[in-house]
């Protein structure tokens, strides 16, 4: 399944969570390898969405929200270095739409 490419990524996503330092579960370093940063938080959004247009979308789970997706892919930062990670989204029962929920590290094995 292709996540569509009107899925929904809200900014305060990016810029009050993915890219701002935190004391817990801190991705903002993780993400600052590839170059993206809060000075351009549209670099970041651009590369999901670029994974999501070439990746496969893998159904992880429900709720009573809707439906949860997983994405395993490569997100290529503005420096061209690139990140295995994991993109989650959700569906929502209401209305079907799809909404990013996070990023994270994929953990390969070796």
């Amino acid at each position: 399944m292709q996540i569509p490419p009107d899925a929904i990524i809200p900014s305060e996503k990016l810029t009050r969570y993915l890219l701002v330092s935190r004391l817990w579960d801190d991705k903002s370093r993780f993400l600052a390898q590839a170059g993206f940063s809060l000075a351009d938080p549209a670099n970041l959004e651009n590369a999901i969405r670029q994974t999501v247009s070439q990746s496969e979308a893998f159904e992880d789970g429900t709720n009573d929200y809707g439906t949860f997706f997983r994405i395993d892919g490569d997100l290529v930062g503005p420096n061209g270095r690139t990140l295995q990670v994991v993109l989650v989204w959700l569906q929502w029962k209401l209305d079907g739409t799809f909404h990013f929920v996070t990023l994270k590290p994929r953990k390969v094995k070796p």
